[in-house]
C-alpha cells in the first residue's frame, strides 16, 4: 500500500518479482543513502558523523556525471545492519554542514550509481530548485539556464 503500492502500480506487474527482491534486499541491507548535503561536505565529515552510530565500512560519495565533482549525495555502508539503523534512527534529520539532512536505506551500491541522474550531471532535484542555495551551487541548474 502507500507510496510503494502506488509506485509499483505505475512500474506494472512484470516488476512484481524484483519489488520482493528489493524489499527483501532492504531489510537486510547495511547500506544507506544520504541525500540534502553540501556539495563541499568532505567524505571526512560524513565518516565522523556516521561513526558515530557505528563501524562504517565504506562511504561513496556521489559525484557528478559530466564534473566528477561532488553533487550532494552518499552512500554510507556499515559492517553491521544494527549500526545502519541506528543512523536510520538518530542521524536522518540531523545537521551537517550547516544542511538537515536526510538518509534512506538503500538496496546495497552498484557501480555507476555513484552518478548523478540529472541531464545536467548532477541530481535531478538540483535541477529545478527555484531558491538560491549556496551549499548546492547557487540556483537550479535548468533555472539558471532560463
Amino acid at each position: 500500500g502507500g507510496v510503494a503500492g502506488a509506485v509499483a502500480g505505475a512500474v506494472g506487474v512484470a516488476a512484481q518479482g524484483t519489488r520482493y527482491e528489493q524489499e527483501r534486499l532492504l531489510r537486510k541491507s547495511c547500506t544507506l543513502y544520504v541525500g540534502n548535503l553540501s556539495f563541499y561536505t568532505t567524505e571526512e565529515q560524513i565518516h565522523e558523523l556516521f561513526g558515530k552510530s557505528g563501524d562504517v565500512k565504506k562511504i561513496i560519495m556521489g559525484l557528478d556525471k559530466v564534473k566528477k565533482t561532488a553533487c550532494g549525495f552518499c552512500f554510507v555502508e556499515y559492517y553491521a545492519r544494527g549500526d545502519a539503523e541506528n543512523a536510520m534512527r538518530y542521524i536522518n534529520g540531523t545537521r551537517l554542514d550547516d544542511r538537515i539532512i536526510r538518509t534512506d536505506w538503500d538496496a546495497g551500491f552498484k557501480e555507476g550509481r555513484q552518478y548523478g541522474r540529472g541531464r545536467s550531471g548532477g541530481q535531478v532535484r538540483d535541477e529545478y530548485r527555484q531558491d538560491y542555495d549556496a551549499g548546492r551551487g547557487g540556483y537550479g541548474k535548468t533555472v539558471q539556464c532560463q
